[in-house]
């Protein structure tokens, strides 16, 4: 039996996981990996929430801002250098952290993903088109002609994974339902899942505060440089896609930042949806003293459970 354990912190946004990962980290003097897929983006600060200097200082982070919005990189390369990096993080010590809200990139690496075919660069590249010129509803249409199924399951506002589900059915001429095996893939860790989870009118007023406190920050800045880039898959994600047709002036400041609270909270819907579906997950009040968390944990080390 392995003596290898990796601690995931899930739950919705704006929950408070950062500060528990880092709880944990000064805990076990160890290091934390990031499954937040928004905060690889080093061009995306303010927007995505990334760990202010004095949290990155308190433990070494893996993951945050590693990217440019100029990259391509995918799910599957994320499982590739994650599992390559608990590899070399594992030798050094038992424990390692990993948290964040993406939780298609939290299962490639605790669940890991199945393993689809590869995509002529010709039929990703017609799909990018379709959607750099149609838009989101002309890549949900397509997907519920080509795999009903999976329209009924996918998160339909994420384009990315619209656009590989897609890109998949067109190559292989199969449902992307089809070649999804769904089998567990074995890892050389043991798991121990961590989730925070609030009363739903506490958490979306955390969220209201939070994109209150993102404005003042200098997100309206943040994304009007990034203006340009507009049509960046990368860029098509909550607080940055509200603010551009702002921008090109067709509504006002306060609907913008009403439009981002919105979709926050929906956000937050889709992650607990997902997240509840996992009955691993052992679940705390979102309130509950770090130390206390830490304790039950160490409680669950010590018993081998």
């Amino acid at each position: 039996m392995t003596s290898k354990t990796l601690i995931v912190i899930v739950g919705p946004t704006a929950i408070g996981k950062t500060a528990l990962s880092i709880a944990f980290a000064k805990a076990y003097q160890t290091e934390i990996l990031s499954c937040d897929s928004r905060q690889f983006f080093k061009e995306m600060t303010i927007g995505t929430a990334v760990p202010e200097t004095e949290e990155l200082d308190a433990a070494p982070h893996h993951f945050i801002q590693n990217l440019s919005i100029h990259d391509s990189y995918s799910v599957g390369e994320f499982e590739r250098d994650a599992m390559s990096l608990l590899d070399q993080l594992f030798n050094k010590q038992d424990i390692v952290v990993m948290v964040g809200g993406s939780a298609l990139y939290e299962k490639a690496v605790t669940h890991g993903l199945d393993d689809l075919p590869e995509v002529p660069k010709e039929i990703n590249e017609n799909v990018e088109q379709l959607f750099e010129e149609k838009g989101i509803k002309a890549l949900q249409e397509e997907l519920e002609k080509l795999d009903p199924l999976y329209y009924k399951k996918v998160d339909l506002h994420n384009p990315r994974r619209l656009m590989r589900a897609i890109a998949i059915c067109r190559a292989t001429g199969k449902t992307f339902t089809e070649l999804r095996s769904g089998s567990k893939k074995k890892r050389n860790f043991k798991l121990i899942k961590i989730g925070l989870e609030a009363p739903r009118e506490e958490l979306y007023e955390r969220i209201n505060k939070r994109v209150d406190l993102m404005i003042k920050r200098g997100l309206i800045e943040e994304a009007q440089a990034l203006l340009p880039f507009h049509d960046l898959v990368s860029l098509k994600t909550v607080g940055y896609q509200e603010l551009m047709p702002y921008f090109r002036k067709e509504y006002d400041l306060n609907e913008a930042i009403r439009l981002i609270k919105r979709n926050s909270r929906r956000f937050a819907k889709r992650q607990m949806t997902w997240y509840r579906k996992d009955d691993t997950v052992l679940w705390f009040p979102y309130k509950t003293r770090h130390t206390d968390i830490v304790q039950r944990v160490q409680e669950k080390l010590m018993d081998g459970n």
